[in-house]
C-alpha cells in the first residue's frame, strides 16, 4: 500500500507546485517575485523531506514532527485547490480547442490563453484554508470553549438531581507549548465549580516524560466535593513507537498510570465506585482503552461487576466506538457514557443549529456532543489538546459541563 499511495502523492505534490507556480506568475509579473517564490518552496519541500527522513519511532510525536505536519498542510492544502481549479481552465482549454477545431476555426491557437482572474481566483480560494490552518496552529488550538449540557434521567437518584460534572479528555500534554494558556483553561475548568471532575484519557502523546512540566499545573485542578477521576486512552499505552525492550514500555506504563495519581486524580482500571449522597447512590464506571481497531483492554463486565440494570450508572470509556459496538446494547443499561477520542478531527465546521460536520463523522457515528439511542445517552468531548495537527480549525478545544436532572 506505501508503495502505491508514496508515489501517488508526490505526483499530486508535483503537479499542484505547478499549477501554483503557473498561478503565481499569472497573477504576479515580475521576475524576482517568481523566483523568491521558487526558493522558498523548494526550501519548505526539502525540510519537510528532511525531517520527516529525521523521523524517530523511538521518540513518536515531538515539536519538530507537529510543525512538520502543520508547514506541511499549510502548503500542500492550498495549492492543491490552486491545482483543482487551474485544472478545471486546462480542462475548459481542451474542450474549447477541440470544438473550435471540428467548426473548422484555426486561424487560432488550440489552446486559448490563460485567463488571469481564474488565477487570482484559485489564489483566492487557496488563502481561505491557508489562512484558517494557520489560524488553527497559533490561536484556534487554545481557543478553549465551555460547553453546557442538561441531561434529564427518569431513573437519577432524587439526592442527585442537579449533580454536575466537569468532563475533560485528551490533554496530550507533550503537544503544549503555551504554559500561560494551559493555565488560562486550568482557571477555566476550576471556575465551572461542579461536584465532580472526569478526564476521560489520553493524559501523553506516548512518554510519561511529557507529563512531567504540566504536574503542577494540573495539579491546580480543584477537588470538588465527589472527587476527581479518571480513565486511559489508546494513546496511553505506548504502543505508537519501538521501545528498546518490553521492559521498558511496561515502566512506561507504569508511570503513565502514576501520573493520574501526582495530578490528585484516581485512575480507574476496570472498576467502579460508589457515589454517595443522602443514603442513595450512583455508580461511576471506568474502563481501559476499547475501541475499534485500537487498543481493546477495557473490561465491561469486570468494571460492573456486581451492578444491575437498576442502577444509575455513569461509564467513562475513551474511544465512542466502545458506546457504539457494545455499550449501548448491554443489557445492564448505561445510561450516560462519557467519551473522548476524535478531538473532532481538530477541524470542521460548527454553528450551532445549523451545520455540524467534519470529515471524522465518516469513521466515527458519535463523534463530537450528545448522542441518544433508547433513553442511554453518550456525550463525545472533542478534546482538550491536540494532536498530529499542531491546530484546530473549527472544532474548538472543549471543556464540558453536564448537569443531571431527574424527571
Amino acid at each position: 500500500m506505501r508503495q502505491i499511495i508514496l508515489p501517488l502523492l508526490l505526483v499530486f505534490i508535483v503537479i499542484s507546485e505547478i499549477y501554483t507556480f503557473i498561478a503565481v506568475k499569472e497573477a504576479v509579473k515580475n521576475r524576482w517575485f517568481h523566483w523568491v517564490y521558487l526558493a522558498i518552496s523548494v526550501l519548505i519541500i526539502a525540510y519537510i523531506v528532511y525531517s520527516f527522513m529525521q523521523f524517530d519511532r523511538s521518540k513518536g510525536q515531538t515539536r519538530q514532527t507537529l510543525f512538520t505536519i502543520g508547514l506541511m498542510l499549510i502548503t500542500v492544502v492550498p495549492k492543491l485547490l490552486i491545482a483543482i481549479v487551474m485544472l478545471g481552465e486546462d480542462i475548459f482549454r481542451l474542450f474549447n480547442g477541440v470544438i473550435r477545431a471540428f467548426a473548422g476555426q484555426t486561424g487560432q491557437p488550440f489552446f486559448a490563453e490563460r485567463r488571469r482572474f481564474v488565477s487570482l481566483a484559485a489564489l483566492g480560494v487557496a488563502a481561505v484554508p491557508f489562512l484558517s490552518l494557520l489560524y488553527g496552529m497559533t490561536k484556534g488550538k487554545y481557543n478553549f470553549k465551555v460547553r453546557k449540557t442538561t441531561l434529564t434521567f427518569p431513573d437519577l437518584p432524587e439526592a442527585f438531581d442537579g449533580m454536575s460534572i466537569t468532563q475533560i479528555s485528551d490533554v496530550h500534554s507533550g503537544s503544549f507549548d503555551d504554559k500561560e494558556k494551559i493555565e488560562y483553561a486550568i482557571d477555566l475548568i476550576n471556575e465551572q465549580k461542579t461536584d465532580i471532575v472526569l478526564f476521560t484519557g489520553d493524559i501523553v502523546n506516548t512518554h510519561a516524560t511529557e507529563m512531567h512540566p504540566w504536574i503542577e499545573t494540573f495539579k491546580r485542578i480543584h477537588t470538588p466535593k465527589f472527587g476527581k477521576y479518571s480513565v486511559l486512552g489508546n494513546h496511553d499505552y505506548g504502543e505508537y513507537v519501538s521501545w528498546p525492550s518490553q521492559q521498558a514500555k511496561d515502566e512506561n506504563f507504569k508511570e503513565i498510570k502514576d501520573l493520574h495519581r501526582q495530578i490528585d486524580f484516581k485512575l480507574l482500571l476496570n472498576e467502579h465506585v460508589k457515589l454517595n449522597k443522602d443514603g442513595q447512590q450512583i455508580a461511576l464506571v471506568g474502563v481501559e482503552n476499547w475501541g475499534k481497531g485500537f487498543k481493546q483492554a477495557g473490561d465491561l463486565n469486570k468494571a460492573s461487576e456486581g451492578l444491575g440494570k437498576d442502577d444509575f450508572k455513569i461509564l467513562m470509556s475513551h474511544d465512542p466506538s466502545h458506546w457504539d459496538i457494545e455499550v449501548q446494547k448491554d443489557d445492564r443499561h448505561y445510561q450516560l457514557t462519557l467519551s473522548g477520542h476524535t478531538h473532532g478531527f481538530q477541524f470542521g465546521i460548527e454553528i450551532p443549529g445549523f451545520v455540524k460536520w467534519s470529515p471524522v463523522q465518516y469513521v466515527y457515528k458519535q463523534w463530537a456532543g450528545l448522542y441518544e439511542n433508547l433513553g442511554r445517552y453518550i456525550y463525545v468531548n472533542r478534546g482538550f489538546g491536540f494532536h498530529a495537527y499542531p491546530g484546530r480549525v473549527g472544532i474548538w478545544p472543549e471543556i464540558t459541563v453536564l448537569t443531571l436532572k431527574k424527571g
